[in-house]
């Protein structure tokens, strides 16, 4: 290799500490915790290893990929439970969450942006290192992310106050009111795991559905952060993870006894 050549290739594989501190991985992110039914639940399962596509030199002057973290491998049976959880939520939508109001469900998602804002830095590292992007696109869809939540929340209250107009007809005076359909399945893509989960994820939720989310595979370890913040934001049973292979887990939720309540 001549040495032209060899100075590109330094170039373009870093050594790890030779990367700059705001966005090297310091140390792996290892996932303890699911969520179900508003709880944490420690996590005593299989895992799955999470390399990163971004390769780096070692002290030897080979190329390898960053080994960055680990997350729960769940089964049919942790996604049966999140449904469960998710359905009871629900309750004919006669349950907290869909019988809240427009405004007191605004408020709890915005108390949940707040606390995602908050958490910025680590989720656009997340994103860097498990899917490839640059820091500036990583950064980008993190606030274009949130900037759809806002704009999302200025949409309901719109509809919400277009809700409450009475209206005339056949003799008839009442109200218009969107009701809720019941558990909604949340999926994103790898390519944007956090933008395009959340378009789904966001409406689902500010008009009181219950959710089951399953992250996709390349593209998990980012919403580890956001975690806690669900569990504190919603009630119990709002907002249920599932993880695991999703050949197995998603046909055996749609397949269930509740399979007929999902969207």
């Amino acid at each position: 290799m001549d040495m032209k050549k060899q100075s590109s290739m330094v170039d373009l594989f870093p050594a790890i500490d030779e990367i700059p501190a705001e966005i090297r991985m310091e140390k792996p992110l290892f996932q303890k915790h699911i969520l179900v039914n508003g709880e944490l639940v420690e996590w005593n399962g299989p895992n799955h290893l999470v390399s990163s596509p971004i390769y780096v030199r070692d002290r030897n002057g080979q190329y390898i990929p960053v080994m960055i973290g680990s997350y729960p491998l769940g089964s049919v049976k942790e996604a049966g439970e999140a449904l469960l959880a998710a359905v009871k939520a629900f309750d004919h939508g006669r349950g907290l969450w869909p019988s809240m109001s427009m405004q007191d469900r605004i408020e709890r998602l915005e108390d949940f942006t707040a606390k995602m804002v908050s958490r910025r830095q680590e989720i656009v590292k997340l994103i860097v290192w498990e899917i490839g992007k640059t820091i500036g696109d990583a950064g980008k869809e993190f606030d274009r992310t949130v900037d759809y939540i806002r704009e999302t929340i200025k949409a309901a209250s719109r509809l919400n106050n277009r809700n409450l107009r009475v209206v005339s007809s056949n003799n008839f005076i009442g109200h218009n009111r969107k009701v809720p359909f019941g558990v909604v399945l949340c999926m994103g893509p790898f390519n944007y795991p956090l933008n395009e989960t959340f378009t789904t994820l966001i409406p689902a939720l500010l008009m009181g559905n219950t959710i089951l989310f399953k992250p996709p595979k390349q593209g998990t370890l980012l919403f580890a952060p956001l975690l806690e913040a669900f569990a504190e934001a919603f009630p119990n049973g709002v907002v249920n993870t599932v993880y695991g292979r999703g050949r197995d887990v998603v046909p055996a939720l749609m397949q269930s006894a509740f399979g007929s309540c999902i969207r």
